[in-house]
Order: C-alpha cells, then structure tokens, then sequence
C-alpha cells in the first residue's frame, strides 16, 4: 500500500476492460438476464428500457457482486440475481436522475426523457425498478432483502437531498459527501457487501467488502464530479460543467466559492451568473487538486480495507479497479 493513487496512475495505466476480461462469461450471463428481465409486451416500456439497457455501461456493480462472491461459495446462479437486480436499481435511478436534471444525452445517447418525454421516463424508472424488486424476491436470504430495502430508502432520500440543494452555496462539505454516499457509494458498498453475503463468505469478509466498496463508491463520484469540469466532452457524452449549470453544486465548486485563495473572483462571476466564466475558474482552481486528494484519500481506505483477505486474482482485480478510478481521464 506504499505506492499512491498519483504514482499508480503514472506506470499502471489500465483498461476497465482489461480487468473484467477474466469474468467475461459471467457478465455475458448478466447481460442476457437484464435482456430477459426487461422483456416485456408493452411496446413503450420495451422500447425505453431497452434503450438504456442499449446505451451500455460500465457494469461495475455486477462486477463488484461476482468479486464479493469470489470469497465465498461462488455460485453465478445465485449471483446473477443479486447482480442484476442491482444494476436494474442503478438504471432506474438513472431515468430518473435524466428528467430531474433535465439532460438530454446519457453516454453520448439521447436520454429517455430527450426521445420520448418525461412522463415516459418517469415509468420507465418505476418499472425498471419494480423489475429489479422482483428479482430480489427470488433470493432467499431475508437479509438481503433488508439491505436492499434500506439501500433504495437512503438512495431516494439522497435524490430529495440533491434536489433540496440544487443552487445551494451555502452547504458544507459534510452535506456533500452524505449526498454522494446515498447517491452512488451505497450501491457500490452493498454490491460488494451482497456478493460476498450471497456467497455465505465469512462476517469480517462480508464487513471488509462493505468498507472497501463505500470508499471506493466515494472516490467514484468525487472523480465523477472532477471528470465533469476537465473531462473529455465526447468522451463524456455532456457538455463540461453540467451538473453546475443544472444547479447540482459538487466538491470542486463548493471549493471554489470557500476555500479558493481567490474566491472573491469567483463569488462575483457567481453574483453576475457567469456561468461560462465560473466553469472556466473551476477547471484551472484550486479545487480540482483538492477533490482528486480527497479521492485518492477515499481509494487508500479502500484498498486497506482488503488487508486480510486471501491473495490472489480476486484481490488484485478490487486493487485494479480502485486504481482505475484514481487514474481515469476522460
């Protein structure tokens, strides 16, 4: 663990693609059973979802469930359905984030909101979810059942939070992160928790895949919301600054308007709605450095958070992936 994020990033570039190769049969199972559970003989409902489901994605919660089954007694067909059942909860909130915020283009693809309307994309949010709900019911262990309830309580009330928040400058740090981690780290932590509890793996295992997957979560959104200024805008899919100009106000800016040694600068492009000008102050400020240490912070709890379990291909795959998210660049 003596090597940071920053030195990682400089002699281990890596693909997402390299390191889920070896799990490439069992994400191929996955993606036929998301296919199969959005089947449906409404056309409207079937041409939404599948839309979504189209447009791809990372797919790093399912793997993250198959990793925590790795440690255990590693069943795919008991896996798949914690998998899929979750990134069913990630693609609802999804839709449903796109008519919130207003965004045309998801992964560089018109949003369901753009294509059809937002009283589609609402429905078809709800009925992703009910989809994903249904496949929890095929599991047997009625603790999964809670987490998952309890996961979809705090992410619905993270999305109230955010909305409660848009245009607010006047929030703390504290705020921001207790929205990120009910936002987007809890589903991480409870794929890597669930997988692993799936698999009937031992408590301290289950425990380390839990805290392992929060700060990894953590780090994923606070680069999310770095990529978001200094990213790649086709890379991206969105225009750079998106979540500022949707009133969404993520760590770099709240930096920019506290902590900044020119902040008065940036508080009077704020005053006079500069929005251009306030991106632009952001992406050369001081706090894009500070979110990245923030970050690479949250991936080195992480990664410590796995001293203890068996070394080996799983192990090394959960170290890969949190370096990939300290490393990503578009």
């Amino acid at each position: 663990m003596g090597q940071n994020i920053s030195t990682a990033k400089r002699v281990d570039t890596m693909k997402l693609t390299d390191i889920f190769f070896p799990f490439r049969g069992d994400l191929n199972v996955i993606e036929r059973e998301l296919d199969r559970s959005l089947n449906t003989k409404d056309a409207v409902l079937k041409k939404t979802s599948s839309h979504l489901l189209k447009a791809g994605g990372k797919r790093i919660r399912p793997v993250f469930v198959l990793l925590g089954g790795r440690f255990g007694h590693y069943d795919i067909h008991e896996l798949k359905n914690v998998a899929v059942a979750l990134e069913l909860i990630h693609m609802a909130t999804l839709v449903h984030d796109d008519v919130i915020d207003d965004s045309e283009l998801r992964r560089g693809k018109p949003t369901v909101k753009a294509k059809w309307d937002n009283r589609i994309a609402m429905y078809t949010g709800d009925y992703i979810l009910a989809r994903g709900l249904m496949i929890v019911t095929e599991l047997k262990n009625p603790q999964i059942h809670q987490i998952f309830s309890k996961a979809i309580v705090e992410m619905s009330i993270g999305e109230i939070e955010q909305i409660r928040d848009f245009n607010n400058w006047n929030q703390n740090l504290r705020k921001y992160l207790r929205r990120i981690k009910r936002k987007t780290a809890l589903l991480i932590a409870v794929s890597c928790q669930l997988g692993a509890l799936a698999s009937n793996a031992s408590w301290e295992v289950v425990r380390k895949m839990y805290t392992y997957g929060y700060n990894v979560g953590m780090a994923f959104q606070i680069t999310d919301d770095i990529l978001d200024f200094v990213g790649d805008e086709k890379k991206l899919g969105k225009p750079a600054g998106s979540d500022l100009r949707q009133g969404n106000i993520t760590l770099p800016a709240l930096y920019a308007v506290n902590c900044d040694s020119n902040k008065n600068q940036f508080k009077d492009l704020l005053n006079e709605n500069k929005v251009d000008e306030m991106v632009d102050f952001i992406r050369n400020g001081e706090g894009i450095e500070y979110a990245q240490n923030l970050a690479e912070r949250y991936l080195k709890r992480g990664m410590d958070a796995l001293e203890g379990l068996p070394e080996g291909n799983d192990k090394d795959a959960l170290l890969k992936i949190a370096r990939f998210i300290g490393e990503r660049q578009f």
